[in-house]
């Protein structure tokens, strides 16, 4: 018997040929190989928004090489990603390798599910084969049609009114609007002054311990802070160095605390930017690396993770009863629970899906080590733990409280503390914190109620109530996931894409809002109001959902939305307003004609122009604080890197050709070198960096150029090639959008394609 089964990457090609053996020819797609056109809009508005699918230029070849396989074989399997994305690939191969053009699709063609790159998954799913989801195909093409209709609606309104180049997303759009509001709260702040008072005891038992002040008893106040300024809180101090203090009351509750689930897309993604430092878009590259296969020695390729794009915490029974397993084995019986735990999932979550948990419970991470990148391995790791501890037994806690009075029965301090009586989960296991989040409190003597403490030291601490943080990639993905904003599979590239557009710039892991892309939030705000609601934009999604369960029909998803965008755009392209922002004075003289210089928005940013423009056209970039010293540079961030030649701290700068760092006492010193991107030249060890050619390409060298001529037009990222063992690999987007991974050594020619 001949079978084929179509895979989306030569990767997943690869572990599933090595479990089906020779009874099955298994081929890859190389990812989509249809799509609306790249310079049309391909959406026939006029006949229910039919979209006008082209073969993906590069895939001819791909097509043809499947339809011979197809027409040689018995039965098809399909089997790209279980979600609306790889529903849709499925449909596109189907309509594709056919005998007729279009549905009802060859009867030989059938479409698998699995969650898990596992022999047992892969056999089952051949055993039960499906149709290909119509429903799902058309929640996909919902969204794809939608964001074609936006971006194509929006960004040559944007070229007419800010600036040519630009472009605007349904969803990232909001993703921006959320940064440039809060970074206007950051702005308005008012930062207000307060007090606290910490008194250090020491009771019969030591050791010694600290205690906040918590009520100024009989006083009745409604201000805002219990001590507001210097001269109450010395008025406390001054009161209570001569005072007794009494143990009054001691507060003892047993708590709980729960394991932490197993991951989803967005927890993965909040872990691994806390405890990783790996970006969104780096987590998921790695996840589907794992998820695709690993060559584990004499094994193989193998599947060590579920699908990496879920928002269900379900887990199957079996992976529950290894883990459960190996729980007893390494920790003891104590720590597996009466019952196995169950996790509830959002109403929108789709539970066919398995939370991301590892296939294998022989293959812990550091058995698997040595087949491992060093990225892979610490991913790995993460999902490991935060699987097992998900299946483990709650931690026991005791909480302590003191409550230590004055002498005069004026003021009341606590003091708690934490005690672990049983670690449960928590010996494999603890969260990462967010910088807003607080640490448990500290373990107190053993004291008893009614005894008397003596003072130590008794002082006030001023504090400055503080503007709420910048968004960092963990929790905008978690705000994303809070308002409803995208799904599991688009978090990654929402960030990336607005930071490729340079409408955001990410800074020591904060998100910062560009000039341009606040312009280009607040036309589009004025302009769209509806459209940037991140309400309306939470609908839109729900209502995708509902399409993929069948209880609403794209077309009129569509319609409803595009009728009052249509007016709204039709308005906007008919106003003559542009946006541009205004010229800044400075007292900064050109050289050249005598006349002011002013500070003016070009394409590449701020830059220097003098007023006597077009007679005198002199400009120059803004490079430090000026000639005069009083001028302030845009977009300035600090850095915790050193300059090497006198040891300030770097800043971040934005020049006429990118990013660069500067040190901060320029003009005194005027060290200055590009952006490392964290790469080593695979030529001479230096840093590899970005730069931009003097057309305004972005292209990526040597920092030691001119020593070493290094450069490519290609993005390079550190990882060993697979193949030939390069030290480098490059990567770029074909038309579709999608990463192609590619060996530059011409007697290797490994390629692979990942999903952003």
């Amino acid at each position: 018997m001949n079978n084929l089964v179509i895979v989306e990457s030569p990767a997943k090609a690869r572990t599933i040929n090595k479990i089906l053996g020779k009874e099955f020819i298994v081929k890859a797609s190389i990812g989509h190989i249809k799509d609306l056109p790249e310079n049309d809009l391909g959406v026939d508005i006029e006949n229910s928004f039919e979209p006008k699918y082209v073969v993906i230029p590069g895939k001819e070849k791909i097509i043809k090489e499947l339809k011979k396989a197809s027409k040689e074989a018995d039965k098809v399997f399909l089997a790209p990603d279980p979600d609306r994305e790889g529903e849709a690939i499925a449909w596109h191969i189907a309509t594709e390798i056919a005998e007729k053009e279009k549905p009802p699709i060859n009867e030989k063609i059938y479409r698998i599910i699995f969650n898990e790159i596992t022999e047992k998954a892969v056999k089952e799913a051949i055993k039960k084969p499906e149709k290909i989801d119509m429903k799902k195909v058309d929640a996909q093409q919902a969204r794809r049609v939608l964001d074609r209709l936006v971006g194509y609606g929006l960004s040559p309104l944007l070229w007419k009114k800010i600036r040519r180049g630009l472009s605007a997303g349904r969803v990232q759009s909001v993703a921006v609007r959320l940064i440039v509001e809060r970074e206007r709260e950051i702005n308005e702040f008012k930062s207000e002054e307060y007090w606290s008072i910490i008194a250090d005891f020491e009771g019969s038992v030591k050791p010694a311990f600290q205690a906040k002040l918590s009520k100024i008893l009989k006083e009745k106040s409604e201000q805002k802070f219990l001590v507001p300024n210097s001269e109450k809180a010395n008025k406390i101090v001054s009161d209570l160095k001569n005072s007794l203090f009494i143990l009054s009351n001691i507060e003892k509750k047993h708590r709980k605390r729960m394991p932490y689930p197993p991951f989803i897309t967005s927890t993965l993604q909040q872990e691994a930017v806390r405890k990783l430092k790996f970006t969104a878009k780096k987590t998921m590259m790695v996840a589907q690396e794992l998820y695709e296969g690993i060559e584990l020695g004499g094994e193989g390729f193998v599947g060590l993770i579920t699908y990496m794009r879920t928002d269900s915490y379900r887990v199957a029974p079996e992976a529950q009863k290894w883990a459960r397993e190996l729980i007893a084995k390494n920790f003891g019986r104590d720590y597996v629970p009466e019952k196995a735990p169950v996790y509830k999932s959002k109403d929108t979550a789709q539970e066919a899906h398995e939370a991301i948990r590892p296939t294998y419970a022989d293959k812990n991470p550091e058995i698997v080590k040595p087949f491992l990148t060093k990225d892979q391995y610490a991913l790995y790791s993460l999902i490991w733990k935060r699987f097992i501890a998900s299946q483990m037994s709650p931690a026991q806690l005791d909480q302590t409280t003191f409550i230590i009075n004055d002498d005069k029965e004026n003021y009341e301090f606590r003091a708690t503390g934490t005690v672990i009586r049983f670690d449960g989960f928590m010996a494999l296991y603890t969260e990462g914190k967010d910088e807003i989040e607080e640490e448990e409190g500290f373990t107190l003597p053993a004291l008893k109620e009614g005894e008397s403490l003596r003072l130590l030291k008794i002082q006030p601490k001023q504090h400055f109530t503080q503007p709420p943080p910048r968004y960092t990639e963990a929790t905008l993905v978690k705000t994303l996931e809070e308002k409803g904003i995208g799904r599991p599979s688009t978090y990654a590239t929402i960030l990336s894409t607005i930071q490729d557009r340079k409408y955001i710039l990410k800074t020591d892991g904060k998100f910062y809002p560009t000039e341009l892309g606040i312009l280009v939030n607040d036309y589009l705000v004025e302009k769209f109001p509806e459209l940037l609601n991140v309400n309306f934009t939470a609908k839109m999604e729900n209502e995708l959902d509902l399409i993929e369960e069948g209880k609403m029909k794209w077309v009129k998803v569509i319609n409803d939305f595009f009728k009052p965008f249509k007016k709204g755009l039709s308005e906007a392209v008919k106003s003559t307003d542009t946006v541009k922002p205004k010229d800044i004075p400075t007292d900064i003289t050109c050289e050249k004609c005598g006349k002011a210089m002013v500070i003016r928005w070009g394409r590449h940013g701020r830059f220097l122009a003098c007023t006597g423009f077009p007679r005198c056209k002199n400009t120059k970039p803004l490079s430090g604080n000026g000639d005069n010293g009083q001028l302030e540079e845009q977009n300035v961030h600090k850095t915790d890197e050193k300059c090497e030649k006198c040891g300030s701290p770097m800043v971040l700068k934005k020049g006429r050709y990118g990013n660069f760092l500067a040190c901060s006492r320029y003009p005194e010193c005027k060290n200055a070198k590009p952006l490392s991107t964290g790469v080593k030249c695979p030529e001479d060890g230096g840093d590899i960096v970005e730069r931009r050619s003097k057309r305004g390409r972005i292209f990526w060298s040597c920092s030691n150029y001119p020593k070493c001529k290094f450069a490519s037009w290609n993005k390079p990222f550190q990882q060993e090639c697979p193949k030939c063992k390069a030290r480098i690999l490059y990567q770029k987007k074909d038309k579709n959008g999608e990463i192609i991974i590619f060996c530059k050594n011409k007697d290797c020619g490994y390629k692979d394609t990942l999903k952003e």
